[in-house]
């Protein structure tokens, strides 16, 4: 019996030493270049929180929670196919009359498409491209990015840039929208790892002026085991504009479109 306990032990401490092998992300907004291996189901529960705007845009104590949960897999070691259902729930009061404002709203669902064009593992740097259309029976987005990333040692890191058109209101109207991110990474141990991102959004109501911009910068953190893994990213504005007058009320920061702090967290699942 003895001998069976310390047999189990080693099993258990080999398997718990033994190097992840979860698709795992070490950022939370910038995406990284790698695919999932052909054959790879995932599952992935996305929460996000924005929260902090002001009186002057008529959302005093504005918080936001976005929920999505995607359903990921490996089509080839070179593409991988997901698809997201996406919901929300809102909520702020209105200054002028004191009453509270909530909704709960499915927003959505969305069919994201990788696709590896150079692998980080054979070439200076990897590069994939990303389209993801989304559609709640009312309102159509389309959003492209150009995922770029490489590994050096212990440290990693990830630049997206990304274009999204949004068309509502049965497309009656529509926005663009352009960011850029950048996540920078250090491999602490095996399972751990930190780093910071860096996220940069702007609008283009019906692509006609420039109406906003807003970065946030912020640490983030993620653990990962075999067949799990999580990543936490801490976003809090630290500039932001209007270019359509001030709405907001503030000269250093946009909070009529975005919020003072992000908080997104990220869980994957591997089958």
């Amino acid at each position: 019996m003895k001998m069976n306990r310390i047999f189990v032990m080693g099993i258990a401490f080999a398997t718990a030493a033994m190097p992840a092998r979860a698709d795992e992300r070490l950022f939370t907004y910038t995406y990284e270049p790698e695919t999932a291996p052909k054959g790879m189901f995932e599952f992935e529960q996305w929460i996000t929180s924005r929260a902090g705007r002001n009186s002057a845009v008529g959302q005093q104590k504005f918080h936001r929670l976005e929920l999505r949960e995607e359903f990921e897999y490996g089509v080839t070691d070179n593409y991988t196919v997901s698809l997201y259902v996406n919901h929300e729930y809102e909520t702020f009061k209105d200054p002028g009359t004191g009453m509270r404002s909530s909704r709960r709203d499915f927003t959505g669902v969305s069919l994201e498409n990788k696709y590896l064009v150079l692998n980080p593992a054979e070439h200076a740097v990897g590069l994939s491209l990303y389209l993801e259309p989304t559609y709640d029976g009312e309102n159509f987005e389309l959003e492209q990015k150009i995922i770029l990333g490489q590994r050096h040692g212990d440290w990693k890191w990830a630049l997206n840039l990304t274009h999204a058109t949004e068309w509502t209101d049965d497309f009656r109207h529509k926005e663009g929208e352009l960011e850029i991110s950048f996540g920078l990474a250090r491999q602490l141990t095996p399972r751990w790892s930190v780093g910071i991102e860096i996220r940069d959004h702007n609008e283009l109501p019906e692509y006609k002026r420039w109406e906003n911009t807003a970065l946030f910068i912020g640490p983030v953190v993620s653990y990962r085991r075999q067949h799990w893994w999580a990543a936490l990213s801490i976003m809090p504005q630290v500039y932001g504009a209007n270019y359509g007058g001030d709405p907001d009320g503030n000269s250093s920061l946009e909070l009529e479109g975005h919020e003072r702090l992000n908080i997104r967290f990220l869980f994957g699942l591997n089958f």
